[in-house]
């Protein structure tokens, strides 16, 4: 793809638009950037907060914890901590730039502070609402669509940003996704020039394998890491889910290294890069080839994710085990027609993972996503495929990746609604 292709530009922007860091899980630090940013219109410290949130917010906020915050988990756990020490200018790095005595004055803020919690009627999956309130003013902001999308911040009657909502689109004011293809994500993998998106890939390596190598050093969670690499950490399959699997075990449970995001995703964005690290550091691969991989890994992700939409009740983790299987295949010597497959034959296998919410197992289903990769990959090269008409699979890739966006956005909207139902229970 040259760079006088219309495209080129496009790619670049969105890779700069979706690999950005973010400190603990995207959705909890979206609620403490709100509340944090609410406080700065405020310019207090509130008194009292409203916290009104769809319910894909409440199902990824309830059962992770909010990093420095001492090991508080939920909603208002994020809200208390981005009111009170939050710095709304760092967007999802909003809690990193803090001391020790910021943090443990969370807890006692969360007790004496009133922070009541609604479930939105919204026709958005995304969307958070916070009211907060000094005992003369009150401040309003609204984040819609993707976590750092602000449509509204308001100071009692003064409006400072008022944007319109769309209702058809949760990519508004990001470049138009509709212009990837895998046939172009092959392209542009193997064309572009690397200064163009070294900066952004070089971060996400440095830090999803820092975060990765804390899990397994530390304990967190269910220790999914830890478990898979038991007994098997010379196997190279083994060790690419484990170090995948041991960076979420770490984001999702407590650790307040950052990440670097894919399609508004830590788990993604480490999905779709820790496999391909280890990888190329186990074969000897070349920096260059790794980071051309990693440019089709994260571009297949957020190209599946683009018709998925950004929160559902279809697992994110599986477009990034598909990114991972596209990625590994592109570091093999792989091109259009054996990415295309690998892609195919992994949807095939693992779309009927469900998404109920961030918490421990999330760990589980990254090694579960990136095996299936593994498994489109092997099945290409040893001859074998799925075919259209084999259940959701149709002929062709792009009409598998229509046919699975359509699954998930539209064919599992219920089943989002009955998942959150069903975790509200507790």
């Amino acid at each position: 793809m040259k760079k006088t292709d219309p495209r080129y530009q496009q790619y670049v922007s969105i890779l700069h638009e979706e690999l950005i860091p973010a400190m603990g899980c995207t959705e909890p630090i979206a609620i403490a950037y709100a509340a944090a940013k609410a406080r700065a219109v405020l310019g207090a410290v509130p008194k009292r907060l409203r916290v009104e949130v769809s319910g894909n917010i409440i199902k990824n906020v309830k059962s992770v914890v909010v990093p420095h915050t001492g090991g508080l988990r939920g909603i208002p756990a994020a809200a208390a901590a981005g009111a009170l020490i939050g710095d709304a200018d760092a967007e999802l790095e909003v809690l990193s730039h803090v001391t020790e005595a910021e943090i443990s004055r969370v807890a006692e803020y969360l007790e004496k502070t009133p922070i009541e919690v609604v479930y939105a009627d919204t026709p958005h999956i995304f969307d958070i609402m916070i009211t907060a309130y000094t005992e003369e003013d009150f401040s309003y902001v609204r984040i819609v669509d993707y976590h750092t999308n602000l449509v509204t911040v308001a100071k009692n009657e003064e409006y400072l940003i008022d944007k319109e909502i769309s209702e058809s689109s949760d990519e508004e004011g990001l470049t138009d996704r509709e212009c990837l293809t895998i046939e172009g994500i092959v392209d542009f993998g193997e064309s572009v020039d690397i200064e163009d998106v070294r900066d952004v890939l070089e971060t996400q390596i440095d830090y999803n394998m820092a975060i990765a190598e804390e899990g397994l050093r530390g304990n967190y969670g269910a220790n999914i890491g830890k478990t898979f690499l038991r007994e098997r950490e010379n196997d190279l399959n083994f060790m690419m889910r484990g170090y995948a699997a041991a960076a979420s075990d770490a984001r999702m449970n407590g650790c307040e290294l950052p990440v670097v995001i894919n399609s508004g995703s830590g788990n993604q964005g480490i999905t779709a890069s820790v496999p391909l690290i280890i990888y190329a550091r186990e074969t000897a691969k070349t920096h260059e080839e790794l980071l051309r991989a990693l440019i089709v890994s994260n571009l297949v992700t957020i190209h599946l994710k683009t018709g998925i939409g950004r929160l559902s009740a279809y697992c994110g983790a599986v477009s990034a085990g598909c990114g991972a299987g596209a990625g590994l295949m592109f570091m093999k010597g792989g091109r259009y027609e054996a990415i295309a497959h690998t892609i195919v034959n992994a949807l095939a296998v693992d779309s009927g993972i469900i998404c109920d919410g961030a918490k421990a197992s999330c760990a589980a289903k990254i090694a579960t996503a990136v095996e299936a990769g593994q498994l489109g990959i092997a099945m290409y090269e040893d001859g074998n495929q799925f075919f259209g008409g084999d259940g959701i699979v149709k002929k062709g890739v792009e009409n598998t990746i229509r046919s699975v966006g359509y699954l998930a956005r539209r064919g599992m909207h219920e089943t989002d609604k009955e998942i959150i139902r069903l975790m509200m229970e507790d």
